[in-house]
């Protein structure tokens, strides 16, 4: 249940998809909220409120009931409850008189006249469709849309959830280790704060690993770049075994870029290794929390080794790394 709560804060972090999802909840909640818990409850309604066909109905009864009892009164209270659409529905019927006798109709018409003192002007049915034949479309409508868009946002979070709980790859194991890891606070330490700070992580299966990074102004001026990568392997078969990684530093007002290998330790040991690898820069042996510190004209990086972890099997014991954590700042070199 935590990792399904983890990968959903994960997605929501997403502005487009959180708002998607918000849309298609919001609506969802509202039909729910006005259709089964709390609907719509009419009160003292009067037949001016219901559909036209029941409406058609009403008057059928009105009339028949006329013509049972002879209650003028009853039959205009009840003519005048159509309201404003009394004469279309009145039209309706005259065209459609279903089990009524069509006289009866036009008795009814003639009460009317003369009791109110004003004859019906019936409204001749268009055969258009009816007002309560729209509003039931555009809801069937309005229900079709929401039902697609709940449709799509679902398969959408599925997508997203299948691909985030596929396979672990190295990358996104030390993608994750990046983000667990504190950075260090070296105001706290009496120092200031650093031009850029960066977490990266070598896990091993992570062959391509190669980073970099830029150094820029917080008014957006190129300093240079910062980076650290495979600097040997040893062994054969795959994943390939890491034996020495390489941290780099280059400054736009420096010639020469600033290099450092970190070893392990077999490979330190190992004469051969080491003659080839020290054509690239210092080599030192990791450590956890181990610090190298590289220099240029006017920059200064410490890379700090945060955790390490040597890998096992047939090779040589601490011979290639299972995985390393490194904390990389920049800082202006002092007096520049």
């Amino acid at each position: 249940m935590e990792a399904v709560i983890a990968i959903l804060k994960n997605i929501l972090k997403n502005t487009t998809v959180a708002i998607v999802l918000g849309v298609i909840l919001g609506l969802i909640v509202g039909l729910l909220m006005g259709w089964v818990i709390w609907p719509v409850e009419w009160i003292n309604g009067t037949p001016a409120d219901m559909r036209e066909d029941l409406r058609e109905d009403y008057l059928r009864m009105t009339i028949d009931s006329y013509n049972r009892t002879g209650d003028t009164d009853k039959a205009i209270e009840r003519w005048n409850n159509l309201g404003e659409s009394k004469n279309r529905v009145y039209g309706l019927v005259q065209a459609d008189p279903e089990y009524l006798n069509p006289a009866d109709v036009q008795q009814f018409s003639a009460l009317v006249q003369g009791a109110t003192g004003a004859p019906i002007q019936p409204v001749a049915p268009t055969g258009g469709e009816e007002p309560s034949a729209t509003s039931s479309l555009f809801l069937y409508g309005a229900i079709a849309v929401l039902v697609v868009m709940a449709g799509v946002g679902g398969f959408y979070v599925f997508r997203l959830l299948r691909k985030r709980t596929g396979p672990v790859t190295a990358v996104m194991h030390g993608a994750e280790i990046n983000r667990q890891v504190e950075k260090t606070d070296f105001q706290s330490l009496g120092l200031a704060p650093p031009i850029t700070q960066t977490m990266t992580t070598y896990v091993l299966g992570d062959d391509l690993y190669d980073e970099s990074f830029s150094i820029d102004t917080g008014g957006g001026e190129f300093l240079g770049e910062y980076g650290v990568g495979v600097s040997e392997t040893i062994g054969v078969g795959e994943p390939k075994k890491v034996a020495a990684l390489e941290i780099w530093l280059f400054d736009k007002n420096d010639i020469k870029t600033a290099t450092k290998v970190l070893m392990s330790e077999h490979a330190y040991n190992d004469p051969n290794i080491r003659a080839r690898l020290e054509p690239k820069g210092e080599l030192v042996v990791v450590k956890p929390q181990e610090q190298v510190l590289l220099e240029t004209a006017t920059l200064q990086l410490l890379a700090t080794v945060v955790d390490m972890d040597y890998g096992t099997g047939a090779m040589p014991q601490k011979s290639h790394f299972e995985r390393i954590t490194l904390e990389l700042a920049v800082w202006p070199r002092s007096g520049q």
